[in-house]
């Protein structure tokens, strides 16, 4: 998939931070992107010649905890990845004018590698490689966003759009293996959807993957947001495919939510899964 994208050749030297999904193993590891798709790239970067580190902000624990319990961190440490929490932030200015706090390593990196899992989901009925880069905002800014731009009138769909504006050069690879169907991103059933997936828009790639999973755009508010506002990659006629098509891939099985669950969280569980997440961030950190 790299080489049909033009490979890896400028990466020596470079800053590559890989950002996978690490929201939590509490429920196993099938939440969090494959362990061995994270060793995997790592490795691929790290022969090519980069200065690689894999960050995320997991909603409980730590990065480091939670690739020890991926059973990965240990390699990972041994071939000169560091790992990082994203606690570090900037200001940055969204399009639309709001304001995000985005990891200083995101923003600062050479090249940003996104790496999702494909998951169904309770409040987005699917996730892939846009809602991934949420895990960009530092600490206890995602339950916030979901407590101010949640509502019914929200705008959270259109700013996890607006994030890509201000994020490095992004390359998504999709770990599609095997995949969490039926509710998520915690409590879903693994899928066996045997992909992966590349591309350098990170919408252009969700596009194509609905098509994958007959997953109509309408059903997605993430791509209700992205047509409204005309984005580029929103729809597959703007698409090119230098291997397989999504129609070659596609299933008739992979089960999603019915009825979307709220994005606002209610103020109990705001305020509970933020003390929660403070004290097993502690936790790991001792």
């Amino acid at each position: 998939m790299l080489a049909a994208l033009g490979g890896l050749e400028e990466v020596q030297g470079k800053r590559v931070v890989l950002k996978p999904n690490l929201i939590s193993a509490s429920h196993g590891p099938l939440p969090c992107t494959e362990g061995a798709f994270i060793l995997a790239v790592a490795r691929l970067f790290v022969a090519s010649g980069a200065d690689v580190c894999i960050g995320d902000s997991p909603a409980f624990g730590s990065a480091r905890a939670l690739l020890s319990r991926l059973g990965i961190l240990s390699e990972l440490l041994s071939l000169g990845v560091t790992v990082s929490d994203f606690r570090q932030s900037r200001s940055v200015l969204l399009p639309s004018g709001t304001r995000a706090r985005v990891a200083r390593q995101a923003l600062d990196c050479d090249l940003l590698v996104n790496m999702p899992r494909v998951k169904a989901h309770a409040q987005a009925r699917v996730t892939l490689a846009v809602k991934n880069c949420f895990g960009c905002l530092t600490g206890l800014q995602k339950p916030l966003w979901h407590m101010v731009y949640g509502g019914q009138r929200g705008s959270f769909a259109q700013l996890l759009l607006e994030l890509l504006d201000v994020l490095p050069p992004t390359l998504t690879l999709v770990d599609g293996i095997r995949a969490m169907h039926g509710t998520g991103p915690m409590k879903g059933r693994p899928y066996p959807l045997r992909l992966v997936a590349a591309g350098w828009n990170p919408l252009a790639v969700d596009t194509a993957l609905l098509q994958v999973l007959g997953v109509d755009w309408a059903d997605s508010p993430l791509h209700q947001a992205a047509r409204k506002m005309e984005l580029p990659g929103a729809t597959m006629r703007e698409l090119t495919f230098p291997l397989s098509r999504p129609e070659e891939l596609a299933v008739d099985d992979f089960c999603v939510p019915v009825h979307l669950a709220p994005i606002r969280f209610r103020i109990f569980s705001f305020f509970y899964s933020s003390i929660k997440r403070t004290l097993l961030t502690l936790a790991s950190r001792k």
